[in-house]
């Protein structure tokens, strides 16, 4: 199931993140490996051996794709129930259908920039917030996984973080915490992203103000050349 860099990728998860401390232990737990496993050096032999095959690169190839905020999500390690270890690469200027949407997690998280640069906000609802914003809750299709939208109706949300994540920053979110992040550079950025906890929400929550979503957006899951050559470029981009 894995070489050697694979292997240790599993046993950090397991080890450093066992049990089930509170979210805000796990947060900053979290935070610590994914910045671990995001060195360079790190990441790139990693990288090079799934790109040669090893792991499970059929189960990997059908979880990655094309996000609706617009950047690739490349599954790297699925250590699941409990732990999803992903690159996301930012094009610049690429956007995506949801590239706007402030949005929360259906677990907690940590990401680790790996090259580039990210921007994020943090918000909070309030009843007399400054942004007006359509709700919808978020869901995955039981038979296709693509993502579901339903509105619940008109909320106020309030502006309370702003801040900038250049490369060998990392941060860590609880998962109700609403945020937006977006490449804030004229070059691909690259983020190690983990997701982490025994408890997954069934739906997250989405806010627009840029006017109605459709109900569904299809996830189109990569094959497997595609998958191993998105990780091929992926070493080329680290290693320029």
């Amino acid at each position: 199931m894995g070489g050697r860099q694979v292997l240790a990728a599993r046993q950090l998860l397991a080890e450093a993140l066992d049990g089930d401390p509170p979210e805000h232990e796990l947060t900053s737990l979290a935070r610590a490996v994914v910045a671990e496993l995001g060195s360079r050096e790190r990441l790139l032999e990693l990288i090079a051996e799934l790109a040669s095959g090893e792991g499970d690169p059929e189960g990997c190839a059908r979880l990655s794709y094309r996000h609706v905020l617009g950047f690739d999500k490349l599954l790297l390690i699925d250590a699941g129930p409990r732990h999803m270890l992903r690159a996301h690469l930012w094009h610049p200027g690429a956007g995506g259908i949801g590239e706007d949407d402030i949005h929360n997690h259906r677990c907690a998280l940590a990401s680790y920039v790996v090259r580039g640069r990210l921007a994020m906000e943090l918000y909070e609802t309030h009843g007399d917030g400054t942004i007006p914003a359509t709700r919808y809750r978020e869901s995955l299709s039981a038979s296709t996984a693509d993502w579901l939208l339903t509105p619940t109706g008109r909320a106020g949300l309030r502006l309370t973080h702003t801040g900038q994540y250049a490369a060998g920053s990392a941060y860590a979110l609880p998962a109700h915490t609403l945020h937006r992040a977006w490449c804030d550079t004229d070059v691909a950025t690259v983020t190690l992203f983990l997701e982490t906890g025994s408890e997954r929400r069934p739906h997250t929550d989405v806010f627009t103000a840029a006017g109605p979503h459709p109900g569904t957006v299809a996830k189109v899951p990569m094959a497997v050349p595609d998958y191993l050559a998105a990780l091929d470029g992926l070493k080329e981009l680290l290693t320029s």
